[in-house]
């Protein structure tokens, strides 16, 4: 109601100021002259509360000053929605101070980057585990001021997935780094540095108190094995069962203790070993390996339809092939098929494993590289399997940069790919070397 009243005074004075000028100017015989003077009047004063509007925008008084007829309503609603603006301004202020006073007291150290790897931002941890300083290190390149060439090139390769495990802090070569880089928005990264020493620490510890227990059990159990090998169980009567129970136990000690030290030494191993592997003699030998242990109760078929090669640890290759066979070998019942197969799957080299068994339920699927994980305790007991064959596989496709992709179905049988890209291959072709010499 109040703004209609405004804009009726303001209609009034217009009148007003016309009707004034119209009969000054009939009086001194210049009517529309009068009224003309009269408009230019009340444009005036309109003129006089723009200026006095656009001076109180330009300032920062909170409180509108007064005004004359409709611009008055007009610096009302605009002085209510300054003081709105101020109040939200100031609950975006104090959220942005708690989000920040968060970040800085969190012990993993975050620092903001951009596609360029400038630092625009960096908490007190960061300081910390980097050696950073603050303000002089922001707008700076990250990489200029950690100088590592693992993480410089972790960090231009665009990781958002892998993190970099095991960087030595600069400040301090015993602090060990966990670094991780998260897209949080378009043309920004963030970088997320975490200490793992302690953490590195108690794995280190478990890897060398399972290498020395394993050490240790080999020398009694090989002395064990010996004896009862020497032994025939018709020589002990009534407890030869017994005996061929303990000869299977202590052979099956005897392999989980050579698995332990073949994942003790896999673990130890600091740089791959980048040998020539020639695939056709290997994957010949692992197909012979296959049929003699299973003994006619399989149909085996190997194919092979590119000669790449891998670039490698043939003895870890052949350790990692293996244990993928044997597992099909054991698991699949009697009359079924294994296939083996090396080719090329788009950008990337693939040995397959694919039998016809009984199959893995999906919920095991991600949880069978565990050591020790089984599906079925008693049948992977039975078969003589000690647990450790896919940790195995694991271990040795990831320190040649390769992976293990598993399907399968119950009731249609499971297929193990070991997926290599390119920095893994070798072509023979490309090189003039013959299949025989690298045989």
């Amino acid at each position: 109601m109040t703004h209609f009243r405004a804009a009726e005074r303001s209609i009034a004075l217009l009148i007003v100021l016309a009707a004034l000028g119209l009969l000054l100017g009939w009086l001194l015989g210049q009517a529309g002259f009068g009224m003309a003077a009269g408009l230019l009047l009340w444009a005036a004063l309109q003129l006089r509360q723009l200026l006095r509007l656009q001076r109180w925008l330009a300032s920062r008084r909170m409180h509108a000053p007064e005004a004359e007829g409709a611009w008055q309503p007009i610096f009302d609603s605009l002085e209510r929605r300054r003081k709105a603006d101020r109040r939200r301004r100031r609950r975006l202020l104090i959220a942005l101070e708690a989000f920040r006073d968060a970040a800085r007291a969190l012990p993993d150290g975050i620092i903001a980057i951009d596609d360029s790897d400038t630092i625009h931002w960096f908490n007190k941890s960061a300081k910390r585990l980097l050696g950073l300083r603050y303000p002089a290190d922001v707008g700076n390149h990250l990489t200029h001021l950690v100088r590592s060439p693992r993480f410089v090139q972790w960090l231009g390769e665009g990781p958002l997935d892998d993190p970099l495990i095991d960087l030595p802090s600069p400040g301090d070569e015993r602090v060990r780094l966990l670094c991780r880089v998260i897209g949080y928005r378009p043309g920004f990264r963030m970088l997320i540095v975490r200490d793992v020493s302690n953490l590195m620490r108690l794995e280190q510890i478990r890897r060398d108190f399972v290498a020395n227990v394993s050490h240790e059990l080999r020398t009694p159990l090989t002395v064990i094995n010996g004896y009862m090998e020497a032994l025939e169980p018709e020589e002990l009567g009534e407890f030869g069962g017994l005996f061929v129970q303990m000869r299977q136990q202590s052979r099956r000690m005897a392999h989980i203790v050579e698995d332990l030290l073949t994942l003790s030494r896999l673990e130890a191993q600091s740089m791959p070993i980048a040998d020539q592997v020639a695939m056709r003699p290997l994957l010949g030998t692992i197909l012979r390996d296959a049929q003699a242990l299973s003994a006619g109760r399989h149909q085996i078929e190997l194919c092979v339809s590119t000669e790449l090669d891998l670039l490698g640890s043939g003895k870890d290759l052949h350790s990692a092939f293996s244990n993928l066979v044997v597992n099909a070998v054991r698991y699949t019942p009697d009359g079924g098929q294994i296939r083996l197969l090396w080719e090329m799957r788009e950008q990337e080299a693939c040995f397959s494993v694919c039998d016809t068994g009984p199959g893995i339920p999906s919920q095991h699927l991600p949880r069978l590289t565990e050591r020790f994980y089984r599906v079925s305790n008693s049948r992977s007991r039975d078969s003589g399997g000690t647990g450790l064959g896919l940790a195995i596989v694991k271990h040795v496709l990831n320190s040649h940069g390769a992976r293990l992709g598993i399907e399968s179905r119950v009731g249609e049988g499971s297929c193990f790919r070991c997926l290599f890209p390119k920095k893994c291959l070798h072509d023979r072709s490309a090189t003039g070397t013959s299949e025989s010499a690298l045989a």
